[in-house]
């Protein structure tokens, strides 16, 4: 038995599971990821996975829980004790440096067969109707009104998220499209 084995306390299976699966998280895909390598990785028996998840898309449900806590809290910094307009804009640019620095957090967050669109898990419902309510509350508070103006904003976002983390473009320019773009739908 390894010494970080031997010095291993039950007590803390979970968290040891959780934070090799981020850690391994931060390297390559989710869907990449398996509970014998979380296993090795946290320096416990293959088995011991299965103690704290059910299955390997216990453990994906997880990486997407964590990875979305991430987000509303980065999102949540951004937009707190700044005017509602840069509230709006900073709020967006959290949200897309967060999709281009951490690519396989963000995809496992929206990866459908995780995070089933209209059910979500007990943990993630109160996260995405947090991120809802921080881009929904700074886009009418902006002067963005209605649940269309919210989703274009969530739209865009994501969307320039999205197309900036997969290397179609720099951070830079979709920060500064989203900025661009933001101020246009702006009222006058």
């Amino acid at each position: 038995m390894s010494s970080s084995r031997a010095g291993y306390h039950h007590g803390d299976l979970a968290q040891a599971l959780e934070n090799a699966a981020m850690q391994l998280l931060a390297e390559k895909p989710a869907q990449e990821i398996s509970l014998r390598e979380v296993a090795r990785a946290a320096d416990v028996s293959h088995n011991a996975p299965y103690h704290h998840f059910a299955d390997r898309r216990g453990l994906l449900k997880v990486l997407a829980e964590r990875s979305m806590a991430d987000l509303v809290a980065e999102v949540r910094a951004a937009t707190a004790d700044v005017d509602a307009v840069s509230a709006l804009i900073e709020g967006g640019a959290a949200y897309l440096r967060f999709a281009v620095e951490r690519p396989n957090g963000f995809d496992v967050i929206y990866d459908p067969t995780v995070c089933i669109p209209g059910a979500p898990s007990e943990i993630m419902a109160p996260l995405i109707a947090e991120l809802e309510n921080l881009l929904g509350t700074a886009s009418a508070a902006a002067g963005l009104s209605g649940d269309d103006a919210f989703l274009g904003v969530w739209g865009l976002m994501h969307g320039l998220g999205t197309l900036c983390a997969a290397g179609h473009f720099p951070l830079d320019a979709a920060l500064a499209a989203y900025d661009a773009s933001i101020r246009r739908m702006l009222p006058l």
